[in-house]
């Protein structure tokens, strides 16, 4: 398939519309067959759930060239089951994990023209998400959903290398306790909007979440897990009940273990533990990893010893390491990556 005309090198991290999306159905307790559309208008009553009480979930994942030509997407298998948790979580109705993942292939195929050729830098990101659709003006789940996919052709999320950020501690809580912050619902990214909007007016980049029971131990961000590097070497990441479990994070403790041979541990940890590491990241689908230079406490800085220059020894081989198997260079655990075409 001959592809779009666009300046691929260029493209920046946004919205475009594409030729097709997916979408199926919920009605009188079960899914409809699902189609493709090329419409990407969504018409819905005034009252429906996902407008009054904020029953939605979403994904994010997302397909690209390997050098040999084959067109791939990152343990689509891993979103699948953690939508079904958001939807059990939220009152909706589990959309059949194997669906998803044909689902996922079908509008990935479709849009193959928007998939940006190898070397590019660029991807194309899918986006799976649910909605309540039906009246809903009682406090109660909605008997009526719809399950769609668009995907959008995106640049990478760093333009010209991924640079060191500045971080802050917030004073803004992003999960309760007990609450949902281990699934992906869309309220929970509405809960952080004003606390990123405040830190990036306050001139840092993100905000680290503590913990909303104590406020002793690192949590994460508004969209990513956080990692650390020990000065021995060890990948040490957050282990918490409202931590959203990140495939990015889950994926990166495998390369760690497996493929750079370092120890690797997953367990709470505590704010006060942080001076002592060597290396600091953040890590989703949108950038792997995000390196963190320097996190501010409230005017006292904890600066980590791979600087603000570039991102530590550890961090960049563990990136180099998982892209490199998400690309087909390395060769990765089996049905990591999974071919579409």
């Amino acid at each position: 398939m001959e592809k779009k005309n666009l300046d691929w090198g260029n493209l920046g991290f946004g919205y475009m519309t594409t030729d097709y999306r997916y979408v199926a159905n919920y009605k009188d307790g079960k899914w409809d067959d699902g189609a493709l559309v090329t419409d990407p208008t969504v018409t819905l009553n005034e009252c429906a759930g996902v407008f009054q009480y904020s029953q939605s979930c979403f994904e994010g994942l997302k397909a690209y060239t390997t050098e040999d030509g084959h067109i791939v997407c990152f343990r689509p298998d891993l979103n699948a089951s953690r939508m079904k948790d958001s939807c059990e979580r939220l009152e909706m109705p589990v959309f059949p994990e194997e669906r998803f993942v044909d689902a996922v292939e079908q509008v990935v195929k479709a849009n193959a023209a928007w998939v940006p050729p190898f070397g590019s830098g660029a991807t194309l990101y899918i986006r799976p998400y649910m909605i309540a659709t039906n009246a809903v003006i009682g406090v109660k789940p909605a008997d009526e959903y719809q399950f769609r996919i668009l995907v959008t052709p995106v640049g990478p999320y760093f333009k010209g290398g991924a640079k060191p950020i500045t971080i802050r501690v917030s004073d803004f809580d992003r999960a309760a306790p007990h609450g949902t912050g281990h699934i992906k619902a869309g309220l929970n990214y509405a809960m952080s909007l004003h606390a990123i909007v405040d830190a990036h007016a306050q001139g840092y980049a993100e905000n680290m979440y503590l913990d909303p029971a104590t406020r002793t131990y690192v949590e994460e961000t508004g969209g990513a897990n956080f990692i650390f590097i020990t000065k021995d070497g060890t990948f040490v990441t957050p282990k918490s009940d409202s931590i959203l479990p990140s495939i990015t994070r889950r994926s990166l403790m495998v390369v760690a273990e497996k493929y750079l041979h370092m120890p690797v541990e997953h367990r709470p940890v505590k704010f006060s533990e942080v001076p002592d590491f060597a290396e600091c990241g953040l890590c989703g689908t949108a950038a792997v990893i995000s390196p963190i230079g320097k996190v501010v406490d409230h005017g006292k800085e904890i600066c980590f010893p791979s600087g603000m220059e570039e991102m530590g020894p550890y961090t960049k081989k563990l990136r180099e390491t998982l892209t490199g198997i998400q690309m087909g260079e390395i060769e990765g655990p089996e049905g990591w990556v999974h071919k579409i075409m």
